[in-house]
């Protein structure tokens, strides 16, 4: 592989390693699948990174790759497995703030629990709303209209909002 893709690759890895990585997190069981499916996700984006046509951002182009690998993996493990999620191997991982307080690590595993708990399309979408992608771009990357993504948005969020509250 020539340099410029070496380099293109390794400037949109730095980028965007932290929100990729979170959505991988979502799929996981716990941290080391977090690890195998983000190396997966990095593996088919270096292998597709010669067929990139920037018609779309290389991020948005990342997102895509790294839903579509996480969901064919989940799918693959679903069909062996066959069995409940393990809601209490829930780990918490963020890269960004180590120093968090114990109550927000409380609400973090409320949500990150409930979220688990959403089907593949409502996980798709409330992810990348939570990596603060703009409607346009959760549109692009899901297939999904753009009006459509906004009252998911909504949908999911309220299923959320009462998922956490009876958690209490």
């Amino acid at each position: 592989m020539d340099k410029h893709l070496k380099d293109t690759f390794l400037n949109a890895l730095e980028e965007h390693r932290q929100k990729l990585f979170r959505i991988c997190s979502v799929y996981a069981q716990d941290s080391d699948d977090t690890q195998d499916l983000f190396q997966e996700v990095l593996i088919n984006i270096w292998r597709a990174l010669p067929s990139f046509k920037e018609n779309a951002s290389i991020g948005t182009w990342m997102y895509r790759i790294t839903l579509n690998v996480c969901l064919r993996i989940k799918s693959k493990e679903m069909k062996k497995q066959r069995k409940m999620l393990r809601l209490d191997s829930i780990r918490i991982i963020n890269l960004q703030n180590e120093s968090r307080d114990n109550a927000m690590d409380v609400k973090l595993m409320k949500l990150r629990s409930c979220i688990k708990m959403l089907n593949d399309a409502e996980k798709a979408v409330i992810t990348l709303y939570l990596e603060e992608l703009p409607y346009k771009e959760i549109s692009s990357i899901t297939g999904l209209k753009e009006n459509t993504v906004a009252v998911k948005i909504k949908r999911i969020k309220t299923k959320l909002l009462n998922c956490i509250n009876g958690m209490s």
